[in-house]
């Protein structure tokens, strides 16, 4: 329930402390010269104009995991997308695919609040547990090295093409029980849905092609899904995939709604490689831009764990995430109204000179407490141990394989934009 306003929180919003210009345009255009020390010396909180039409910032570490930790926040943020969807025409008209659209982007787990989150988690969850992903880790060795294995015999080679972006959605579509033949018409899908949760205004034509892209994915995901209902396993053999655990699920009656098993499928395999694949390309060209590092790391492979943390909290994949106000509250000496959205600026808060010393110096021996990379709270990552363990495989491998690995290019290639954290492509040279 939302409680009266306090007379000394009824401000006209002229009176908000509004984002400076200069950091809005910048944080507008994303990439590694975001201004995060401009950002925390201007304040706790933010009116930010220029996105979302209208939205609060945060960018301190304290207060962005207070808020991702903060039940009067909602993760139900996608209301509505369907219906602008409409409003901007259809490419093939159907009477029911902006309803479809809405339903399969509100159901999934990353737009759900409690109960319904609650109910959904634990029935995934156990697919990332440490032995489940133990138990996997033979299979992505494998993977890996099938993909070194077809890499030219000379030359420079893109890491990203062919490393950073099919090892996780290989991973993840194999866990989803994709067949290998259809793996990259499977993950093609996912770009229009990563161009429109990134985007800070989300226009009509962005939401029509992710809409598009979306039904389609969906398309590819439901013969699939009939045929393991057509032949399910007996109740008493352990679940093969995320797939068998869903419908397991669906069978108990723990997932009720229309589409609802459709959209933990493709939320899954949209969210297990689109951020996994940044960090990989971060990992490698900060490893590589680091001088001595990689001979360090050959000598001294226990450092792994820690090197690849630390990327995460210096680039990190997701550079924010949003909430919107359930229940109107008091922040920072502001007052939140039901409906508002708070942009949670988790790049930033990794890097909060209250919380790391020395924030913009990658440091592989960096003493600190944890990021907030994976987010906190209810709502963390589910595949974070995932994203950890494919890029502490894929980092020993390179390191057993190729002791001269190098940059090609001295100039990073870092994406042009204000969610993600990544590069567009990263040349590397093996002699």
């Amino acid at each position: 329930m939302n409680l009266p306003l306090p007379p000394s929180l009824l401000e006209a919003p002229a009176t908000r402390p509004r984002l400076p210009d200069e950091l809005a345009s910048a944080l507008a255009r994303g990439g590694p010269a975001m201004p995060m020390a401009a950002l925390h010396r201007s304040g706790p909180l933010h009116w930010w104009d220029q996105a979302f039409g209208g939205c609060w910032l945060l960018s301190r570490h304290a207060e962005v995991e207070a808020a991702l930790r903060d039940p009067r926040l909602s993760v139900a943020r996608v209301a509505g997308w369907g219906e602008l969807a409409r409003q901007a025409g259809l490419a093939q008209p159907s009477a029911d695919a902006s309803p479809r659209f809405q339903r399969l982007l509100a159901r999934a787990l990353l737009f759900v609040d409690d109960p319904d989150h609650q109910r959904l988690r634990p029935l995934m969850q156990a697919g990332f547990h440490p032995a489940a992903l133990q138990a996997l880790r033979p299979a992505i060795e494998a993977r890996l090295d099938r993909l070194l294995s077809a890499l030219p015999a000379k030359g420079p080679f893109d890491a990203i093409a062919a490393l950073a972006r099919p090892l996780p959605a290989g991973v993840i579509g194999s866990m989803l029980g994709v067949p290998e033949a259809e793996l990259a018409r499977f993950a093609a899908g996912a770009g229009d849905l990563a161009d429109l949760l990134a985007t800070l205004d989300p226009q009509p034509a962005l939401l029509r092609r992710a809409q598009r892209r979306l039904l389609i994915l969906a398309g590819l995901f439901e013969p699939l899904i009939a045929a393991r209902r057509a032949a399910q396993h007996a109740p008493a053999q352990p679940p093969h995939d995320l797939i068998d655990r869903l419908l397991a699920a669906e069978a108990a009656g723990l997932l009720p709604h229309a589409d609802e098993l459709l959209a933990q499928a493709v939320m899954l395999l949209f969210a297990g490689h689109e951020t996994t694949r940044h960090l990989l390309g971060s990992l490698l060209q900060t490893v590589l831009a680091t001088p001595g590092l990689w001979a360090r790391l050959r000598a001294e492979p226990e450092a792994v764990p820690r090197v690849v943390r630390e990327v995460l909290r210096l680039h990190s994949p997701v550079q924010y995430t949003v909430r919107r106000v359930a229940q109107g509250h008091e922040r920072a000496g502001q007052w939140m109204a039901r409906g508002q959205l708070l942009v949670l600026m988790i790049g930033a808060a990794n890097r909060d000179p209250d919380r790391h010393a020395d924030p913009d110096r990658f440091d592989p021996d960096r003493a600190a407490p944890g990021a907030l990379a994976f987010g906190s709270g209810p709502h963390v990552c589910l595949g974070a141990a995932l994203t950890l363990l494919e890029a502490e495989l894929l980092l020993r491998e390179l390191l057993r394989r190729w002791p001269r690995l190098a940059l090609a290019e001295a100039q990073a290639d870092w994406l042009p934009s204000p969610l993600y954290r990544g590069l567009g492509r990263l040349l590397l040279n093996r002699d």
